[in-house]
């Protein structure tokens, strides 16, 4: 047939055209009865799939099933087996809590046990001009608080008369450096940046004798306990006093100017200098309080070898059995002028991981040395902030000695301290942890600072001439640290490091750390310094 032909689900077949109709027989007699009318009825396929979707069981229905027995055991089981591993979840829990080492307590910390402090002694020499003063000052603060340290000790700066007791008034500013409202405004700055402020009160600053003659003492010590309570109450954060060894009868000066500074605030600080090296004396001195702040060149004594700092440090922190210390060369000079410059940055990373407050001169971020002639003592250099000629200098400035040049170099010795000040100030190991002296190769000191659930330092110092292997693998430590910094260019920060053939170079120090749990099972190492660092004889490192 030529077409397709559609036809209604129920037709009948009169009703299709003529040639499509089914064959008639032929008419006559012949040809029997007519076919006659046949319904045909096509299924729809739609309707009948409609119908046979599956609609779900009824509320009826499902209640019905619900309370078969089946489903009532099954039920309960699964609420059983719930039951049983919330409980057993709830008891690995409890377990773990009662067998994990309890929290330690954070120690009790003044502002000054948080950073490093940075000693300003002259402003002239600091802000690098011929008239430098305190209006110049606060234009630097910015760039203090890029150094991340915790406060300024600034001066003297008081009306001193060379050796003129009576043309000394230490409550009154020089005029050559600016008035008490300029001061004012340093301290605001200062404030909102986070950085408090020392006022040095030395007395004879400008005279032979710090403190004049010994027959004027007592008049001294008036001036003194009049001028530290009014320049608390005027906002200073504490006072320095430098040179103590030679004012007579300092303990019991010491003592009453300490009680007068702690009346008026526990948050207010009294910093003592000596140029003393000897342990004995120095003890003399902080025998005054456990609160008392001294700086002294006693580490000046070490030799500049590992050996020796190690016996230095070891036996400071032992006989000043839990106070807090402070670590300096010097009680004002700069640290190039005292420690050769290869170990510069060695001591840099020193006295920055050491357990207690660093104290630095303007200039020490930088390298700057202090430059003498023959015959007459030595004075602050000026600040080389940019690549000029400067005073103390007989031409131009090479660009990586200033600030200016080393601001950008992330191995300049710049930003090496600026690294290290702010992390002395955010890890709780190198703020208030313990300390762990490591037994390692010859002309190296090596130690541990750590606190408590974090993460531990490692610090190795090579103060020798030749490259050195650690051998710290039977130290208790775990297989690998991750190197944080080394104080000489070519290794990468993040790399690890394997303790078991950890080699140095020459005069290079590295600032490894590694977490809590590095090794199951590690022996205990002994804590070599017991103080505010540590709470026993053995703490695990682990």
């Amino acid at each position: 047939m030529g077409q397709d032909i559609k036809v209604d689900p129920e037709v009948e077949l009169s009703e299709l055209e003529a040639e499509t109709q089914p064959m008639n027989a032929a008419s006559g007699p012949a040809s029997g009865t007519e076919n006659g009318p046949v319904k045909i009825k096509v299924a729809n396929e739609e309707t009948e799939a409609e119908t046979a979707k599956f609609t779900g069981l009824s509320k009826q229905e499902l209640l019905k099933v619900a309370n078969n027995p089946g489903w009532v055991r099954t039920r309960w089981a699964l609420l059983l087996v719930l039951c049983v591993g919330w409980l057993g979840m709830l008891a690995q829990a409890v377990v773990i809590i009662m067998r994990a080492p309890p929290c330690r307590e954070l120690p009790e910390q003044s502002w000054c046990h948080t950073g490093a402090l940075y000693r300003i002694g002259d402003l002239q020499a600091f802000q690098g001009k011929d008239a430098g003063d305190l209006a110049g000052l606060k234009e630097h603060v910015p760039y203090l608080s890029a150094l991340k340290v915790k406060a300024l000790v600034l001066g003297p700066i008081h009306k001193n008369q060379k050796d003129d007791i009576d043309g000394t008034n230490l409550e009154q500013i020089d005029p050559t450096f600016g008035s008490k409202e300029d001061l004012d405004t340093v301290l605001q700055s200062a404030k909102k940046k986070g950085l408090r402020v020392i006022l040095d009160l030395t007395p004879n600053y400008r005279g032979q004798q710090s403190w004049f003659l010994p027959s004027q003492s007592a008049t001294v010590a008036t001036k003194m306990r009049d001028a530290l309570q009014f320049w608390l109450q005027a906002g200073v954060d504490g006072v320095q006093i430098r040179d103590v060894e030679s004012l007579w009868g300092a303990p019991s000066y010491l003592a009453e100017w300490h009680n007068v500074t702690k009346n008026f605030s526990e948050d207010r600080l009294l910093i003592a200098g000596t140029e003393l090296s000897s342990l004995e004396e120095i003890l003399r001195l902080l025998a005054v309080s456990r609160d008392l702040l001294l700086t002294s060149s006693y580490l000046s004594a070490s030799g500049f070898t590992g050996k020796e700092t190690e016996e230095l440090v070891t036996q400071y922190l032992n006989a000043t059995d839990n106070r807090w210390c402070s670590w300096s060369l010097s009680q004002v000079g700069l640290l190039a002028s005292v420690v050769p410059a290869h170990l510069l940055r060695l001591y840099h990373l020193l006295l920055f991981t050491l357990p207690g407050t660093p104290v630095f001169s303007s200039g020490d971020e930088i390298g700057l040395k202090a430059a003498a002639l023959p015959g007459q003592p030595a004075k602050a250099p000026v600040m080389l902030w940019g690549g000029s000629s400067s005073a103390n200098t007989s031409g131009p400035v090479s660009s990586n000695l200033t600030v200016q040049g080393q601001d950008g170099d992330p191995n300049s010795l710049l930003s090496l301290f600026r690294r290290l000040s702010d992390l002395r100030g955010k890890e709780r190991a190198l703020l208030h942890g313990d300390f762990h002296v490591l037994s390692s190769g010859p002309d190296l000191f090596s130690y541990v600072r750590q606190w408590d659930q974090n993460k531990r330092f490692l610090v190795v110092l090579n103060f020798g001439d030749v490259p050195q292997a650690a051998r710290l693998g039977a130290s208790g430590l775990p297989a690998e640290a991750e190197l944080l910094l080394s104080t000489h260019p070519g290794r990468k920060e993040g790399d690890r490091v394997e303790l078991d053939h950890l080699s140095l170079k020459p005069h290079e120090g590295l600032l490894l750390h590694f977490p809590r749990r590095g090794l199951t099972g590690a022996p205990a190492l002994p804590l070599r310094c017991p103080g505010p660092w540590g709470s026993g004889s053995f703490l695990s490192l682990f």
